[in-house]
């Protein structure tokens, strides 16, 4: 994993592995669905890597003894909908007893800025760490309002989880919200005319949903 300031490139051959096959055009739904679950397992693993813990006391079949356990509030999991919902199972493969909340936003395609049409947040949200989940990062529009509704209901904690990203949307967002950890498979080439990322995987929400 390299990483930068608060930007964390994930390039594990695992990753970068499944997110070409994510790529190709050939993919069908049910494939696209389970590998964009299989990164998100793989981004987790990584992004949650400092999650505070505490020794508990506990009796294995041979002895008593202390272990770690996570502590605090439990993780919060917040996709953007709809195509963040696609990397919601894989993290709670990692980590089950998350809460689960939702950012709704969709995109102006005249503007391409976001419009908010939903926001429910896991309480108390303030003492809880916080992934955001959604599958690109194009203008950062997106992310950057969701950190915003999230920062304003008292949310502190925030980790943002993509599986690709154009450089703008990192620069964006990372601008906007320094103290955000930024997770990303994979840096793409940038955004086109239409806001779209290069050479991109097309819209992850029709490809995991298998709309159009």
């Amino acid at each position: 994993m390299k990483a930068e300031d608060n930007v964390f490139l994930i390039d594990h051959p695992l990753v970068q592995h499944k997110i070409s096959m994510m790529r190709n055009k050939n993919t069908g739904t049910n494939e696209f669905r389970k590998l964009a679950e299989e990164v998100a397992v793989l981004m987790g693993y990584e992004a949650f890597r400092d999650l505070p813990v505490e020794m508990v006391d506990l009796e294995t079949p041979l002895e008593k003894c202390q272990a770690p356990m996570i502590t605090g509030k439990k993780l919060a999991v917040v996709p953007i909908l709809r195509a963040g919902l696609g990397m919601v199972n894989g993290i709670l493969t990692l980590v089950p007893s998350a809460k689960v909340g939702h950012i709704g936003l969709f995109r102006d395609h005249i503007t391409h800025e976001p419009q908010e049409y939903y926001c429910k947040l896991p309480s108390p949200i303030q003492e809880r760490t916080i992934a955001v989940l959604d599958p690109m990062l194009a203008t950062g529009g997106s992310a950057v309002a969701a950190v915003d509704f999230i920062k304003a209901r008292g949310g502190k904690n925030i980790k943002f989880l993509c599986i690709i990203a154009a450089p703008e949307g990192i620069e964006r967002l990372h601008r906007t919200h320094p103290d955000v950890q930024i997770y990303c498979g994979c840096m793409d080439r940038c955004l086109n005319e239409d806001a779209y990322i290069c050479p991109g995987l097309g819209d992850a929400g029709d490809r995991i949903f298998g709309t159009k």
